[in-house]
């Protein structure tokens, strides 16, 4: 699995995504059962409210390699502030619409 991770860029100053790439390298949390190695290919953030940018960044690191794009659990959980993107739901739709269904969205990391 080669792996494009999005992550929310109003927490990225206090977060260095390290409970993501754990749970990526011990195949923990949302890559439970995943028995393919696991590369990540590019991190980049939502580019701010209300996530447009998101979806031209996850269509980038697809043509870079990735096959999954996940959303970090800063964006679909609110960790570690506790409060989730309120344009999460638009944001995974927008990036479905544009990469295809060909590609998978993981929509959590921990």
């Amino acid at each position: 699995m080669k792996v494009g991770l999005i992550r929310c860029m109003q927490t990225e100053d206090m977060c260095p995504a390290t409970t993501c790439f754990k749970v990526m390298n011990t195949k923990k949390l949302a890559f439970e059962g995943i028995e393919e190695g696991i590369e990540v290919v590019g991190v980049n953030t939502c580019g701010g409210c209300p996530g447009k940018r998101a979806v031209t960044r996850a269509a980038e690191m697809i043509k870079r390699g990735a096959d999954t794009i996940v959303l970090a659990s800063c964006i679909t959980r609110g960790t570690p502030i506790g409060f989730a993107c309120p344009h999460a739901e638009q944001m995974k739709a927008a990036i479905k619409k544009k990469v295809g269904e060909s590609i998978n969205i993981i929509e959590y990391t921990h």
